[in-house]
């Protein structure tokens, strides 16, 4: 297939060989396959800011440090030099929290290296060779749903305990091979201590994978991973060790109106947001 412009470079420069086909394009990305040496990768090509449907970055950029200083005050007066960098450091997060949360544990596609704007990273597949499916394709007996919903848990588990929210789970950015589930999309991923929005975050995370396995499942739907998780985590006793219940009980003060009411139309909006990025995935021929 005809070379994109945004991947000629990585070609001049030996980084990959050739490119194959297209694998997807969505508002945030284009994903290409491709060939690297011996190696059959993918390059995901970030698409500009203002075309992504990420309509509340900040929300999700909020608590996340530029160790350079100068970077930090051009992002913040907003000038052409400070935008570009606030791009790099969108890509970067990607990059960084990949490499993180591999050496965490978690099943996350392997990364080769971010250049100007395109990830090289490893392309997911099953034994045959066929790319994974995502999870939203795929179908499953009650007792895999739970098996795979566990899984699921202990790897946000792990995220957390690395620091990370991942800010956008859910069952259309979870691929699933032959050994389980793998972890995909990160550069929304969020600071836990320093991100207000970190604890409805990875409520919302826990929600949406668990709502998708109680399909197969419905059990699981009486589960209350978040609350557990994240009353551990808030005690500084959470540790890729410990042993999660799924259950939780609130205290028995009452409970902040106003706080809740503020928390659903929050996840509401989302849950809009992500609509209307699906609707547009779907006319672009995701």
């Amino acid at each position: 297939m005809k070379t994109p412009k945004r991947i000629q470079p990585l070609i001049e420069d030996g980084i990959v060989d050739e490119v194959l086909s297209s694998l997807m394009s969505g508002k945030e990305a284009s994903v290409y396959i491709v060939r690297c040496g011996d190696e059959i990768r993918c390059a995901k090509v970030y698409k500009d800011a203002a075309q992504r449907s990420f309509k509340k970055a900040s929300q999700y950029q909020e608590g996340r440090k530029v160790r350079n200083s100068r970077r930090a005050r051009a992002i913040e007066k907003g000038s052409k030099f400070g935008k570009g960098q606030q791009e790099e450091e969108w890509q970067n997060a990607e990059v960084d929290a990949l490499y993180r949360l591999a050496r965490a544990g978690v099943r996350v596609p392997t990364p080769y290296g971010c250049f100007d704007g395109v990830l090289v990273m490893e392309l997911v597949t099953n034994d045959d060779g066929e790319v994974a499916p995502r999870l939203n394709d795929v179908a499953m007996s009650a007792e895999q749903a739970i098996e795979d919903h566990t899984v699921m848990m202990h790897y946000i588990k792990l995220m957390l305990c690395e620091g990370l929210v991942h800010g956008d789970l859910s069952e259309f950015n979870v691929l699933v091979d032959d050994y389980g589930p793998v972890i995909i999309d990160l550069p929304q991923a969020v600071d836990a201590s320093a991100n207000n929005h970190a604890e409805w975050m990875l409520e919302r995370d826990i929600n949406k994978i668990t709502q998708y396995y109680a399909q197969f499942a419905p059990e699981l739907l009486d589960t209350r991973y978040a609350k557990e998780m994240w009353a551990i985590y808030e005690d500084g006793e959470l540790t890729p060790d410990t042993e999660l219940t799924g259950e939780f009980e609130d205290d028995s003060e009452a409970a902040d109106v106003d706080s809740v009411l503020s928390e659903i139309k929050a996840v509401l909006a989302e849950e809009r947001e992500r609509q209307e990025r699906l609707n547009a995935e779907e006319e672009d021929g995701f």
